[in-house]
């Protein structure tokens, strides 16, 4: 046991409750001097590092008020939506718990974007934070897992159709795809037994596996020290104290500058929970209002809006879009091959391996990849911290072009998730495989690009103007 530490007889009141809880909890002290107080932050944080705080505290409004619904939610088909009516109707501010968890699950899928937006920009994936980048991609993909579990809950038309439909796509899987959905299910058709095991996967399992995730995101971050616009490491620079000479304690300095934006926040939110809660059908769809009804097939099936870039993707790769994906494979192999400065025995591997794969697909059905297109665009954001070959960090003091092709993902991705929302057509068709062409190109060929330019110089100091 640690030695007691003496304190004055006529110190205050706080001061001996303070003393008292270090005395016997000294862990909580020394881990909150470790991660706030004596946690040192660059002193250039700018706007964009607002988001991760701003995803912490939609995480903790998820929580909250998922416990509250909970406490009035039906798991079963048949009393489900008409326990989400009653929590609507009859609980004392149930509409405004229900509205806060809806919007929530936007904002959580919002804040996040621009929070792995800033990362692209920074480069906050790079050495020495792969960990740190890997930690946030499985928090996006448990999130996602997370939000489609929870859209089936209220077990309305479009709720009910939607997870119909993704799941079937599991089924497209060789082999083991109708076991899987059926495992999915739990049936063999989305019913009561699907509706509790989503529930039970929403409530309990996915949570705390977020938790988990968010906790060793953190641990991590704070392990290796955050990054900075100009992606300088401070803790090569010391002073003789050991405190880095451009950082500053993380508390007080940025938990003032973060709660003012999360009041800035705070309003936004409220304000769209307030007079804006459905946002257009787009973060509650006017089809949702409507109980589930398996007999009747809504016109236009469409995933929320935090899925539609994906969800395009899966619907571009059509049978011409094999053709298309086969010559990518083919001409990919042959450039590896003859501009590549591989063994000869590594590329033969590679020969056989785009040999293989193109016979796959062409004998396995075109919506089995579009799965694997839809999937695999999450999946690649885990790769990236060994896909990008730039000598520098941030976008800063990259070439021009590199800050253009960022513009045009973004631009891109933002079309990708537009057109996920609207109806399949011949033109918003091919507008959609050209982008997910694009978008898996834009990572795919990173190792090629990022080299091209000569980037600007990177200072000693970090940049930074008081305020």
């Amino acid at each position: 046991m640690a030695d007691f530490k003496e304190i004055s007889p006529n110190a205050s009141a706080g001061e001996k409750l303070t003393n008292w809880f270090e005395n016997r909890f000294p862990t909580a002290f020394y881990e909150y001097k470790k991660h706030m107080s004596e946690y040192y932050a660059p002193k250039n944080f700018n706007f964009w590092y607002v988001f991760g705080a701003l995803a912490m505290l939609v995480l903790v409004i998820q929580i909250v008020t998922g416990i509250f619904l909970v406490m009035h939610y039906k798991p079963d088909a048949g009393l489900a939506f008409a326990s989400v009516e009653y929590i609507m109707r009859d609980v004392p501010w149930g509409w405004l718990i229900r509205y806060m968890h809806s919007t929530g699950a936007s904002a959580f899928f919002l804040v996040v974007y621009l929070h792995m937006f800033r990362g692209l920009m920074y480069g906050s994936y790079r050495k020495p934070r792969e960990l740190v980048w890997l930690f946030g991609c499985a928090i996006f993909l448990v999130l996602m897992a997370e939000a489609f579990m929870g859209y089936l809950l209220p077990w309305g038309q479009m709720s009910f159709w939607g997870a119909q439909v993704i799941v079937n796509l599991f089924s497209a899987i060789p082999f083991i795809g109708p076991d899987l959905a059926l495992l999915i299910r739990g049936d063999f058709v989305v019913g009561d037994a699907t509706l509790n095991r989503f529930f039970a996967f929403h409530v309990i399992a996915v949570p705390l596996v977020l938790l988990g995730l968010v906790v060793a995101h953190l641990l991590a971050l704070h392990d290796v020290g955050s990054n900075n616009p100009d992606g300088i490491e401070i803790k090569a620079n010391k002073g003789p104290d050991g405190v880095p000479v451009d950082g500053i304690p993380f508390h007080p300095y940025y938990t003032v500058h973060d709660i003012f934006m999360v009041s800035v926040f705070l309003m936004v939110f409220s304000a769209i929970v307030f007079f804006a809660p459905e946002m257009g059908g787009y973060f509650l769809e006017y089809n949702n209002f409507i109980p589930a009804d398996p007999f009747q097939t809504p016109l236009h099936i469409a995933p929320v809006w935090y899925f539609t870039p994906f969800y395009s993707m899966l619907r571009a790769v059509t049978d011409e879009m094999m053709y298309v994906l086969i010559a990518c494979v083919v001409l990919g192999a042959a450039m590896a091959v003859v501009k590549g400065k591989s063994s000869v025995l590594l590329k033969g591997v590679i020969l056989v391996g785009a040999a293989a794969l193109v016979a796959m697909m062409l004998s396995i059905d075109a919506k089995f990849w579009g799965v694997v297109a839809m999937g695999g665009g999450v999946v690649i954001l885990f790769f990236l911290p060994w896909l990008d070959k730039s000598p520098v960090k941030s976008i800063r003091y990259r070439p021009n072009w590199h800050k253009a092709m960022l513009a045009v993902f973004v631009v891109n991705f933002l079309v990708l998730g537009y057109l996920g929302i609207l109806p399949p057509s011949n033109i918003g068709g091919r507008v959609a495989q050209l982008g997910t062409l694009f978008y898996f190109g834009f990572f795919l060929l990173m190792p090629w690009w990022s080299t091209i330019g000569e980037p600007k110089r990177v200072p000693d100091r970090v940049t930074f103007t008081a305020h």
